[in-house]
């Protein structure tokens, strides 16, 4: 097949009613083409437009548009949350690990993949570039493909290389990829870093997500030695790590010697840092996130967050009660893949309090809130107000724990309300 690109408009053309499209996420938002799509909204009905958390705008989501497009949300993020309550969108829980399986599978039967390349090296090679996650299932499960061909793309090694031959169109453009950025973490934030940062042994393997508290946690650990990373996606924060020689990826299971993850998000600096840099592996989320890859890394450590935390152990990461507000993602994946993996460590932190003063160590999850870490997957529970260990422990042994690391403002009222609903 010969590289011949075509305009925007032209290229999507090839989406019709009833579609159901793919786009590639996170920084990898092909917006250009998603712009293309959206201008179609009078002549095209029913199209599902499906993809995980993505950066950017995302002009089809207007609930105005809803007889044009639907939503189909794998990860729920701020540009698409209205459509829930305004009915033009609609979440799927799965786990990350997983979604390649719904288009394998035909359950999410693909007419169209909408990717964002990089330009083809002199081979007709691609690369996906910061986001592979479940774009390579979806290219191979689609009909069609389109891809957003970008010189600032950068071409990053691993599994999300592709040949021009499996692409149907190209739209060229050269344009920065969104980039997000973190202020310098609260003092709560820090001190949460600091306990995390005491958890972790040197020749760990760290799984880590984007935030204040991953932030936090990675500014405490200059002076620990020959750690990994094999982690669902990463910013700017391990760069520093990795020139300093902390994160070595030496004593990893998996790949030893390289950094692993599925997709990337942070400023420029990130883009450029793995532009072409064969230290950083991409590797597709079913293998990522693979419980049984994952607990082959000695002393994996899991650090994830959560929206509240109940004194039995349950863990609701992806609801405000019955209101979805995220999803599912990885977060079970890695906590049961390093719950066993050899001398691994599973860890939920949070802030004691939301901003608004409401805590969230609670006595019960709120009415239809969503369990994404059960209390049986559940180890180490971290606030700035210490560290509660659970794994082991009997339920009694748990409250007791969990209310230690409340907000003392909150610590009687959360006691006294869990024992009168026994």
């Amino acid at each position: 097949m010969k590289y011949t690109p075509v305009s925007a408009e032209e290229a999507v053309k090839i989406i019709k009613s009833n579609d159901k499209v793919y786009l590639q996420a996170a920084a990898a938002v092909p917006q250009v083409l998603i712009n293309a799509m959206t201008q179609r909204h009078e002549e095209l009905r029913n199209v599902e437009v499906c993809h995980l958390h993505i950066e950017g705008e995302a002009p089809y989501a207007n609930p105005d548009l809803r007889n044009s497009f639907h939503v189909n949300s794998f990860f729920i993020g701020r540009n698409v949350r209205h459509t829930l309550k305004a009915g033009n969108g609609s979440y799927t829980p799965v786990f990350l690990s997983e979604l390649p399986l719904l288009f394998k599978r035909n359950i999410v039967d693909l007419q169209v993949a909408l990717i964002h390349v990089s330009v083809p090296d002199n081979h007709g090679y691609c690369s996906l570039g910061v986001s592979v996650e479940a774009t390579l299932a979806a290219i191979e499960n689609a009909d069609h493909v389109i891809a957003q061909v970008n010189k600032q793309m950068p071409r990053t090694h691993g599994d999300g290389i592709i040949h021009i031959s499996e692409i149907d169109y190209f739209v060229e453009c050269d344009e920065p990829l969104p980039e997000m950025s973190l202020g310098q973490p609260t003092e709560i934030e820090q001190k949460i870093g600091e306990y995390v940062a005491e958890l972790i042994d040197d020749r760990s393997t760290l799984q880590m997500g984007i935030g204040a508290i991953p932030n936090a946690v990675l500014s405490k650990l200059g002076n620990h030695k020959d750690l990994g990373l094999h982690t669902e996606m990463f910013s700017d924060g391990v760069i520093d790590l990795i020139l300093k020689d902390v994160i070595t990826g030496n004593y990893k299971g998996i790949s030893p010697g390289r950094a692993m993850a599925t997709f990337l998000m942070g400023t420029k600096r990130l883009y450029d840092y793995v532009d072409d840099n064969p230290y950083i592996e991409m590797k597709t989320c079913d293998f990522v996130n693979a419980v049984s890859i994952i607990r082959q890394n000695k002393k994996m450590v899991a650090i994830n967050s959560a929206i509240e935390v109940d004194v039995s152990g349950q863990v609701c990461a992806d609801s405000i009660g019955a209101k979805m507000y995220s999803g599912v993602g990885g977060q079970i994946d890695f906590i049961r893949g390093a719950s066993i993996s050899e001398g691994g460590k599973a860890i939920i932190a949070l802030p004691s309090v939301t901003r608004k003063g409401i805590s969230r160590i609670v006595p019960s999850l709120k009415p239809g809130a969503g369990v994404v870490t059960t209390r049986s997957h559940v180890h180490y529970v971290i606030t700035e107000y210490g560290v509660a260990n659970l794994y082991g422990r009997t339920i009694k042994e748990r409250v007791k724990a969990l209310v230690n690391i409340a907000h003392p403002d909150h610590r009687e009222d959360i006691a006294r309300n869990y024992f009168e609903m026994l």
